[in-house]
């Protein structure tokens, strides 16, 4: 209702849920982790788990720290995250001379082996989604934009 009792039509509505970018995120978010979890399934990876081997094929070794920046998240989120992959024998710690709070990540043998396996991820996502990989490239590029965005706002 509006300040005069009558009905705000959605199109006039600035808070209303469905022009929020913040909403749309959020579901967008949910919806994309929940879809890549059958298909990081068979490679033994949850998403989290996922990126966090994408960072370290990328560019191992790692600092922890490099890497919580790198993948946007606390220390405290991602210590589970890398304890876990740690267990499976996907990646191991290395020690950084002169330091001994810090210390490296990297791939062991059996983590680098599953690069080979992961290469067949984006293709099935692609395939799955059944959208033009340009317009996904370019859904990528705005969220890019918008981060930044965000990060020069903050």
């Amino acid at each position: 209702m509006s300040s005069t009792g009558s009905p705000v039509s959605n199109d006039d509505d600035l808070l209303a849920l469905d022009r929020q970018v913040c909403f749309g995120l959020a579901v967008a978010s949910r919806s994309v982790i929940a879809f890549y979890r059958p298909i990081l399934e068979p490679l033994g990876l949850t998403h989290p788990q996922y990126l966090v081997m994408l960072a370290l094929w990328q560019g191992a070794p790692l600092k922890f720290k490099d890497l919580a920046a790198q993948l946007r998240l606390d220390p405290a989120t991602l210590t589970p995250i890398v304890r876990r992959l740690e267990r499976d024998e996907l990646i191991e710690r290395g020690r950084l001379e002169g330091d001994d709070r810090s210390f490296t990540l990297s791939p062991t043998e059996k983590g680098a082996a599953l690069r080979q396996q992961a290469l067949a991820v984006p293709s099935t996502v692609i395939e799955r989604l059944g959208l033009p990989v340009e317009q996904l490239l370019a859904l990528r590029d705005g969220l890019t934009d918008l981060i930044a965005a965000v990060d020069r706002a903050t």
